[in-house]
């Protein structure tokens, strides 16, 4: 079984930072994508940035490219997800997911964490 851990949330104002970290339980690469997405109240989940195991290619969904950014930490099995120019629009719950397919629709992932939540105020 594969846990996913969240941390990192936090409440900001508009044009702040903030760095979100998700712990793997095992080797990261033995699954083909792990990434980050995100809920606001009242709207469908959505993909915001993910790596691509095999590859070691990040993918970003158009809101956040320039503003966020992944990296990961191998030997610790970590992927953060900073962020920076904070928007209002960017409040949600952020949730870390595991999967074996490569895509940023939520749907397929298998394995979720528990959510770390993002307030941005204006």
């Amino acid at each position: 079984q594969l846990r996913l851990v969240e941390s990192g949330g936090d409440s900001v104002q508009a044009g702040g930072s903030l760095r979100l970290s998700c712990t793997v339980s095992r080797n990261m690469y033995t699954v083909n994508s792990i990434g980050w997405f995100r809920q606001a109240p009242g709207k469908e989940r959505e993909g915001v940035a993910r790596l691509d195991t095999p590859s070691d290619y990040y993918y970003y969904t158009a809101s956040v490219k320039g503003r966020f950014t992944l990296s990961q930490d191998t030997a610790k099995d970590i992927l953060y997800l900073h962020m920076n120019n904070l928007q209002p629009e960017d409040t949600a719950m952020y949730y870390c997911a595991a999967g074996s397919i490569a895509t940023l629709d939520p749907t397929p992932y298998s394995y979720w964490g528990q959510g770390t939540q993002v307030t941005v105020s204006s």
